[in-house]
């Protein structure tokens, strides 16, 4: 999805499109006729503010795109885009450091859309280790520090099928926005070393895992996602937070005698560790 270009019209029709939905399927979701869908789609009715965000809700629009769609239609944008560290923004780093203390020995990081790390907990000391300073410098960024051979790609033991899940992750997101910073981690990192080796996981396992060397000894590690819910402003819906946790319990007493003896690190806005 280009975006950004095209009638109000035009463009609903694309995202219709790429929610693989029928003017009938939409209108059902939007509660609207489908002759109404149509004639907004064709530019025959000129849709109100509040129809635009009503039909870009039943799509799923993200909000960046929102404010796309009611400028094409002749309207101000409605979203906000803050910074993490604006004063009205508080409680949200506040929430979010409490989600990284808590899961602290394990891994955690908060990211933006291009993957670059916001705030990060101690346990990411772990996934620093031996990686090239220019990779942490001014702002990391995931993709960049798991496939560079600067940073971990040479310790990950199932590098092919880390970089499969990147793959799947990053086409999903130029799917929507061909963000050009997106599209250069998918040229540099991805693109290259697409050749489908990666190996099905094994039978035993319930999630994929990423085999890591650290200096002690080998860690297996999986991860979820969590986003915000129902976000109203555009920085907030963009946010991800990663956490890590062990795949297995050699795993789990590595990451726990690490942090055994010293109290856990804190969080920093920028991707900073503050030490104990």
């Amino acid at each position: 999805m280009a975006g950004g270009t095209g009638s109000v019209g035009d463009l609903l029709r694309e995202w219709r499109h790429h929610r693989q939905l029928s003017q009938l399927d939409l209108a059902l979701q939007a509660e609207v006729s489908a002759r109404h869908v149509s004639l907004v789609e064709t530019g025959k009715s000129r849709p109100s503010a509040e129809m635009v965000l009503r039909l870009a809700s039943a799509l799923d629009v993200p909000l960046r795109h929102r404010n796309r769609l009611l400028l094409a239609a002749g309207f101000a944008p409605r979203y906000q885009e803050r910074d993490l560290e604006a004063p009205d923004m508080s409680s949200v780093r506040e929430a979010l450091v409490t989600i990284l203390r808590a899961h602290e020995p394990y891994p955690a990081v908060v990211m933006d859309r291009r993957w670059n790390v916001l705030m990060t907990n101690a346990g990411v000391e772990l996934l620093q280790d031996g990686v090239d300073a220019d990779l942490l410098h001014p702002r990391a960024n995931l993709v960049r520090l798991s496939l560079d051979p600067r940073g971990l790609a040479p310790r990950i033991g199932n590098i092919a099928d880390v970089r499969n899940m990147f793959r799947a992750r990053l086409s999903r997101q130029l799917a929507e926005d061909a963000d050009p910073e997106i599209t250069d981690l998918y040229d540099t990192y991805v693109a290259p070393h697409v050749d489908g080796s990666a190996a099905a996981p094994a039978g035993g396992e319930v999630v994929g895992a990423m085999t890591l060397q650290t200096p002690e000894q080998e860690v297996r590690l999986f991860s979820t996602v969590t986003t915000f819910c129902t976000p109203q402003d555009i920085t907030l819906q963009e946010i991800a937070v990663e956490l890590f946790y062990p795949a297995d319990g050699r795993t789990a007493q590595v990451l726990a005698s690490g942090a055994g003896g010293r109290e856990m690190a804190g969080t920093l806005p920028g991707g900073g560790v503050a030490g104990p």
